[in-house]
C-alpha cells in the first residue's frame, strides 16, 4: 500500500482555500489544520469532544490528553496544541457552543460525530476536489512528522507526538525530499 502523500505549506494553502468554498468551511478548515498542525489520525479527530479541546471558560488548552478508546493502539497520549492551531481553534470557537463539553467537537451534516470512516471520506473527498489525488486522511499527520523532522525534532519526540510506541514506526512516516538533503549537506 503506497503511503499517503505529504504536503507542502503552498498545497495546505491551496486547500484551506478550496475549503473556504464549501458549506461547512470553517469546521473543514479545522478538520485539515488539526491534522497538520497536531498529526492526529482520522479515527482520533472523530472522537474529539468540545471539552477534551476547550476548557470550562472556553479557552483553547495548551494540550489535552486523548484516551485509549480515543486513540489507536488503547494507549492514551496527550495532545499538544501550538500557536498555529491554537489561532485556528479560537476562530472556530465562534460558531460553537461550549457549555456542553461532551459534544462532539466536529459535528458531522447529520448533526452528530463523524465516524472514523466518514473522517476519512471527507479528507478523500477534500483532497481529491482540491487536486490531490493521492492525499488520504493520514497526509496532514506524514506532514506533520516530516516537517518536524526537518527541524531536526529528535525521532524520540516525535514517536512521543504521534502516538507510536516505535521508533520505527515513525521513521515510515518521515518523508526525505532533494531540498531536505541540499539543506543537510550545506550544514557542514
Amino acid at each position: 500500500m503506497a503511503q499517503a502523500q505529504t504536503l507542502s505549506d503552498a498545497q495546505l494553502k491551496r486547500i484551506l482555500q478550496w475549503c473556504s468554498t464549501r458549506r461547512h468551511s470553517t469546521r473543514d478548515r479545522t478538520i485539515i489544520q488539526f491534522s497538520f498542525y497536531a498529526g492526529l489520525r482520522a479515527k482520533e479527530l472523530a472522537a474529539l469532544s468540545r471539552g477534551d479541546v476547550y476548557d470550562e471558560e472556553g479557552r483553547v488548552r495548551e494540550q489535552f490528553t486523548l484516551s485509549a478508546a480515543q486513540a489507536k493502539g488503547g494507549r492514551s497520549r496527550t495532545v499538544w496544541i501550538n500557536r498555529r492551531l491554537r489561532r485556528v481553534l479560537e476562530e472556530y470557537a465562534a460558531q460553537l457552543n461550549i457549555t456542553n463539553p461532551q459534544q462532539p467537537l466536529f459535528e458531522s451534516q447529520k448533526g452528530g460525530a463523524f465516524s472514523a470512516n466518514t473522517m476519512t471520506q471527507l479528507f478523500l473527498d477534500i483532497y481529491k476536489a482540491a487536486g490531490f489525488a493521492h492525499a488520504s486522511s493520514h497526509s496532514g499527520r506524514r506532514s506533520f512528522i516530516t516537517n518536524l523532522a526537518a527541524k531536526s525534532v529528535s525521532v524520540r519526540v516525535l514517536a512521543e507526538l504521534a502516538g507510536h510506541s516505535s521508533i520505527q514506526t515513525t521513521q515510515r512516516y518521515i518523508d526525505v525530499n532533494p531540498k531536505q538533503m541540499s539543506d543537510a549537506v550545506e550544514l557542514l
